[in-house]
């Protein structure tokens, strides 16, 4: 599995940073992953659903912690990337082919 595209939607909240899509293999999407500033700094949160007794769980999320690093390192180095393109003056969204 390789992450083909990562799309990332900035947000101006407090503890949320943005909200990412990316792409595997260049044929199945994943939406709504999110940046979060934490205690100990930034993490990728997975898209999760409300349940009803107000708990949520996740809706897609890795099966081991090789590939959550994976993602992470990925979606965090396009998230910064796309932080300095914001500084730089350069606000137009510039996906990432990282295959």
């Amino acid at each position: 599995m390789n992450i083909t595209d990562v799309r990332v939607f900035p947000v101006e909240e407090d503890k949320l940073k943005a909200y990412v899509t990316i792409t595997l293999d260049h044929c199945f999407v994943i939406r709504d992953l999110k940046v979060i500033h934490g205690s100990s700094g930034l993490f990728i949160a997975m898209p999760a659903k409300k349940r009803k007794d107000g708990t949520y769980k996740d809706i897609a999320h890795p099966l081991n912690a090789d590939t959550r690093s994976q993602m992470e390192r990925v979606i965090l180095m396009e998230y910064e990337r796309h932080l300095h393109q914001a500084q730089a003056g350069m606000l137009s969204p510039m996906p990432a082919d990282l295959d």
